[in-house]
């Protein structure tokens, strides 16, 4: 007897439309006898609500929500090594692969088995200090390096070993190509298309002559501490959910 098959759908709470439009998913999955689950505070019926930890085996998950809700769906996906398929449901979408009016195709590719797999590049990081590892952890979009205060944060960077600069700066961003149309989009950024192997390396508002964003290698090491002689401290954050306080001496290395 084959396994009954499940998905998970992750759901932007807030949005009316994006509950309404997982009503409509969940009915056409549960008609081919698919067993749902949601890790989202909403109530859709047929769907049963479970801690993240406790989720059981599902093949896919769909995300339907802004880009925030995706990054939210990486969390829980990139561990168990299952799809994610993102749905805009936001006002601005640059994750999402298709619009809420496909969702009826949606359940057709995901009964069939239909969809193909993008590979997207995630960025490892460590933050060290007195020559100790203290967290680490990933990111999808970027990792950022930033300012905690209102004062400026004196960054010294490092590329595979090599100075680049020093900085007086609110913060520094090290980008995916998926998260270049992000923060660092904001921050002046290139916009880098997903297939392309590399890495982001964006200054936020440095006080220096020579501040312009690079593209470097993937395989690259990126090294951001927070100088002795720093005015301020500074906190580094992952996707802008996971974050972590960096005091003066702090190595962070992506």
């Amino acid at each position: 007897m084959s396994q009954k098959r499940a998905a998970v759908l992750v759901v932007n709470p807030s949005r009316a439309e994006a509950v309404e439009a997982a009503s409509v998913l969940a009915a056409l999955l549960l008609k081919a006898d698919f067993d749902l689950f949601t890790i989202s505070d909403v109530s859709i019926t047929g769907v049963t609500n479970c801690a993240a930890d406790n989720l059981p085996s599902v093949e896919i998950a769909v995300v339907l929500g802004g880009d925030g809700t995706i990054l939210r769906g990486a969390e829980l996906t990139r561990e168990r090594n299952i799809p994610l398929l993102g749905i805009n449901i936001g006002h601005v979408g640059f994750m999402a692969e298709v619009i809420r009016p496909e969702i009826s195709a949606v359940a057709k590719s995901v009964i069939d088995k239909s969809y193909g797999l993008d590979s997207r590049m995630v960025l490892a990081y460590e933050v060290i200090r007195s020559g100790k590892v203290i967290d680490t952890g990933w990111a999808l979009n970027e990792v950022t390096v930033e300012r905690q205060h209102t004062t400026m944060v004196e960054l010294f960077v490092q590329i595979d070993g090599r100075p680049l600069s020093r900085w007086g700066c609110d913060g520094l961003i090290a980008s995916t190509p998926t998260g270049s149309t992000a923060y660092a989009f904001s921050a002046g950024g290139p916009v880098v298309w997903p297939s392309v192997d590399a890495m982001l390396m964006v200054p936020l508002s440095a006080h220096a002559l020579f501040s312009r964003p690079m593209v470097i290698s993937p395989r690259s090491l990126l090294a951001v501490e927070v100088l002795d002689r720093s005015a301020g401290t500074g906190v580094l954050w992952c996707d802008g959910r996971r974050t972590h306080d960096l005091p003066v001496g702090a190595r962070v290395e992506v």
